[in-house]
């Protein structure tokens, strides 16, 4: 199975990379399941139920998120029903929404997606993803061929240390949040593949999506403002997964940066 895994979306341009890119990549890669991070797609922070629904339209299957899930309010009653969008899995269980869900792709083949957060440096009290993320693979154990982890966090050793607790037990373990794509892309020795970070799809004259000159004068100055989504040179960044669906282990991880005309 062809897997397309998609960096952190950010704000107008990301989408727009979505709906011009994603089409075409779906046919030319011979894609058969997409899967994004969008917990800034909504001008750079939060989510919403329209947008959401713009890129179903567009070929996204399964939404991940992250620490800025909640940004957007209207995402709140949203999630409690949905069949697409996954909060991290790590979350209080009173936090709405589910922090996995498994996808019917084609006969006999499911797709089983687990959202998590990192502990490290990420300014928000979240539970343990290396013990969530056990518990979800227990709670769906025999009831997915295939099963990819988005690891939502700021340090690559939290990212790194997931990929080899999870390698042999899943097809993928793949980073977001820092919106700067990694070049360590490998098929961990058990069956796993693993990147730190997929990058993000959206604007890169920017500071990681914000304007930037308005990011260099808040450092310079430290004096705060509310920062701007930028919108020049968009691309869509992410990873292509090729599984065996007889094993759901890896054949193959690569990286994926096209540029939006």
């Amino acid at each position: 199975m062809k897997i397309l895994f998609i960096g952190d979306v950010f704000g107008d341009a990301g989408r727009l990379a979505i709906k011009k890119k994603l089409p075409e990549l779906r046919a030319r890669m011979g894609i058969d399941f997409v899967v994004a991070n969008a917990e800034n797609v909504a001008n750079g922070k939060g989510l919403t139920p329209k947008i959401i629904d713009e890129l179903r339209e567009a070929g996204v299957h399964a939404f991940t998120a992250g620490n800025h899930l909640w940004d957007a309010k209207e995402i709140i009653p949203y999630i409690k029903n949905s069949k697409c969008l996954i909060r991290p899995a790590n979350y209080l269980a009173t936090a709405p929404g589910s922090g996995s869900q498994v996808f019917d792709v084609y006969s006999g083949i499911r797709v089983l997606v687990i959202s998590l957060q990192g502990q490290l440096m990420m300014g928000q009290s979240v539970d343990s993803p290396f013990v969530a993320v056990d518990r979800e693979l227990a709670r769906w154990q025999g009831r997915a061929e295939i099963i990819l982890v988005d690891m939502h966090a700021e340090a690559t050793s939290e990212k790194r240390a997931m990929g080899w607790h999870l390698d042999g037990r899943v097809a993928a373990v793949v980073g977001t949040h820092t919106h700067v794509q990694t070049a360590d892309e490998e098929v961990l020795p058990g069956g796993t593949a693993f990147i730190s970070d997929l990058g993000m799809t959206g604007p890169y004259d920017s500071v990681i999506g914000m304007n930037r000159e308005m990011a260099v004068r808040k450092f310079v100055t430290q004096i705060h403002e509310h920062l701007k989504p930028a919108t020049g040179d968009v691309r869509l960044c992410g990873a292509l997964l090729d599984v065996e669906e007889s094993t759901g282990k890896a054949k193959s991880i690569v990286r994926i940066q096209e540029k939006v005309g």
